[in-house]
């Protein structure tokens, strides 16, 4: 993997995502009130194109690539690079994320290709968000060995950054009899970033040597300091010296309340404005570089959400001009 260096990322000023001692705040797309499973998704790009304009720093878009009925999601989620191709076009500030492709699931050069295409039509928005997935029968379905994904995972993202990186190279499955050599058109000017979402089943050396950061789910505040402390105990082992960002996916119930003191939920918080901004001044204390709400099965009209906390929260972390 000598040609992907998680350090590119740093010198794209487009790519303003996370940074040291600061919170970034963004959305997990799609974006639903309460008891919604069938997604109106010209109406979310609508809501993407309000949420980029009123100053959240990204969009998050899943890979869901099968359901099942005892999935505990029943939404239909779109082809991820289908959305984000839509996303690139409809946005014109906010970081576009995938979080995450499944990349065990997935050709690792199909997955570049669609990077390299994403980064290109964006302006160079795009942060490559990768995940080994959970659920062993759509292992099954799609011809995989679930208990292979460990090693699955980091051979793919070894071919993937190959192709993404600068110079970019292809690693075929296996060397053509013609002796062809293959590679990646457009050129990048700079390399994808590419950001471990979960573990993969990988430790935090091996994500904090290969990958930009590290992405999680919200747990209570001191698991999630122990989480934190293992984080960067591993990236002072590996990279002493460089940047390396750590996220957290957080639940949200916003009040209509703005003074309701919050409420542990699943994964997350119901609470008012003022308490969240000081649940977040505390996170980015505690090394949090960005986090990403998802506000799925909102009590209150999304787009309501949406501009109080353009209104309420975002000032508090996004003065700066990004």
């Amino acid at each position: 993997m000598a040609n992907y260096n998680p350090q590119l990322f740093q010198a794209d000023a487009a790519l303003r995502l996370f940074r040291e001692r600061e919170l970034s705040i963004g959305l997990v797309l799609p974006l639903l009130g309460s008891g919604q499973a069938v997604v109106d998704y010209g109406a979310q790009l609508d809501l993407a194109q309000h949420a980029d304009a009123a100053g959240f720093r990204a969009l998050w878009v899943r890979d869901v690539p099968l359901n099942s009925a005892n999935y505990p999601d029943p939404v239909g989620h779109l082809d991820p690079w289908v959305l984000l191709g839509g996303l690139a076009t409809r946005t014109q500030r906010a970081i576009l994320v995938s979080g995450a492709i499944v990349l065990t699931l997935r050709h690792p050069l199909h997955i570049a290709k669609a990077a390299i295409s994403t980064h290109e039509l964006s302006g160079g928005r795009f942060i490559l968000g990768l995940g080994s997935g959970d659920r062993p029968p759509e292992y099954a379905a799609l011809g995989q060995d679930g208990d292979a994904r460990r090693d699955l995972y980091r051979n793919h993202w070894a071919v993937v950054s190959a192709a993404v990186g600068v110079p970019s190279s292809v690693i075929p499955d296996r060397q053509p009899d013609d002796g062809t050599r293959f590679y990646m058109l457009p050129r990048q000017q700079r390399a994808v970033p590419m950001l471990a979402v979960g573990s993969a089943g990988q430790s935090v050396d091996w994500i904090a040597r290969h990958s930009i950061g590290w992405m999680t789910y919200h747990r209570d505040p001191a698991t999630q300091h122990d989480r934190h402390s293992m984080w960067r105990a591993a990236c002072d082992r590996v990279a002493p010296g460089q940047f390396h960002a750590f996220g957290v996916a957080v639940r949200l119930q916003l009040s209509e309340r703005a003074s309701e003191p919050p409420t542990a939920i699943g994964l997350g918080y119901k609470t008012g404005a003022q308490h969240l901004v000081a649940i977040l001044d505390e996170m980015r204390a505690g090394g949090v570089h960005h986090v990403a709400f998802n506000i799925t099965d909102s009590e209150r009209p999304v787009q309501e959400v949406l501009d109080e906390l353009a209104t309420s929260v975002l000032p508090a972390f996004h003065a700066k001009a990004a």
